[in-house]
């Protein structure tokens, strides 16, 4: 996400403490929030995608995800 996202991010944050928001602005809050969410999202997956496990006999296998 661009720096320039994030920013703008906080600075709606404080604005919403300080003084509260527009709906314009909520909406732009929350559009921003969810975008940022995927992309954190997108990054811890790709970090576990390549995550391995060292059982005690030293073999390394891939960390498997769980089934609901």
């Amino acid at each position: 996400m661009q720096q320039q996202k994030i920013d703008r991010i906080n600075q709606l944050a404080r604005k919403a403490k300080a003084e509260g928001l527009t709906a314009e602005e909520k909406q732009e809050q929350a559009t921003l929030r969810q975008e940022y969410l995927a992309e954190w999202r997108k990054g811890v997956m790709q970090t576990l995608d390549s995550t391995y496990i060292v059982d005690e006999k030293g073999n390394k296998r891939k960390l498997q995800k769980k089934d609901n």
